[in-house]
């Protein structure tokens, strides 16, 4: 059978999976926090017919060789942490990271998961929560009595609150932020959510706009990285070489048919 229907499928089979990729980013395009994927290839192993270097004469050698390849595999896909675009809100409750680092939530299990999505809300305890209800980390619970209008969050991530019946606001906690020596390693467990992997190594904690971190904007949620019309042209591209490769089956298969109507 021709090598090349194989070689062929595999670019099929590659461009299937980009276009997946690529219509996952445009699905999330409003999705708040989402960074943008990049899936990447690369050649497979090729069948040496003649080794370069191999001796030709007593005084010369072969200068370049043969060699066949058997087409691609998807080798990663790239998660890109580019700085979405800020989108104020005005709710008191959003806040948007501006530079490298994530929000640090508490699963349901107790484990800890990061996130660039600042929609928070607060729940019948006082306590901030994401929309799926995991706490900050650390926890800030807001005080009794408190008016929500006068909810204060500066860019280093201090909260703080006035009380009916104080005019003077009192602070009631301090977000953590969490950067990575390698981000792109994190997990995607879906929701907004990333966890630990030992390619992305062990957090680095500290308060946003110190030593690296993210600084916090209050009333601004950080919108998808996703831009539409490059990735429209991404698939594009995915189309036009799936079709290709089907092209190359297409032509493997006539060639065929002319061998096997050689005998008649």
């Amino acid at each position: 059978m021709m090598r090349s229907l194989w070689t062929a499928a595999s670019g099929m089979i590659g461009q299937q999976f980009n276009i997946d990729t690529i219509s996952n980013n445009l699905s999330n395009v409003n999705t708040t926090g989402f960074k943008k994927l990049r899936a990447e290839f690369e050649d497979l192993i090729y069948q040496t017919v003649l080794m370069a270097g191999t001796p030709a004469t007593e005084i010369s050698e072969v200068p370049t060789g043969i060699q066949v390849g058997h087409g691609v595999k998807v080798a990663a896909t790239q998660k890109l942490f580019d700085q979405g675009s800020l989108q104020a809100t005005g709710n008191k409750l959003d806040i948007a990271l501006e530079g490298e680092g994530f929000f640090k939530v508490q699963l349901y299990d107790g484990t800890i998961a990061y996130t660039r999505d600042g929609s928070f809300k607060i729940d019948s305890n006082r306590q901030i929560v994401t929309s799926n209800g995991y706490l900050l980390e650390p926890p800030i619970v807001l005080p009794e009595n408190f008016i929500m209008e006068t909810l204060s969050i500066s860019q280093d991530g201090r909260i703080t609150v006035k009380i009916v019946g104080d005019d003077d606001p009192i602070e009631v906690g301090q977000l953590e932020i969490a950067r990575f020596v390698n981000p792109a390693g994190l997990q995607n467990i879906g929701g907004n959510l990333y966890k630990t992997t030992p390619a992305s190594g062990e957090e680095i904690a500290g308060p946003p706009g110190i030593d690296g971190m993210a600084r916090t904007h209050q009333g601004f949620l950080e919108m998808s990285n996703v831009k539409v019309v490059e990735e429209m042209v991404n698939m594009i591209v995915a189309q036009r070489a799936y079709e290709i490769n089907s092209k190359a089956i297409q032509t493997s298969d006539s060639m065929l048919g002319t061998a096997i109507g050689l005998k008649r």
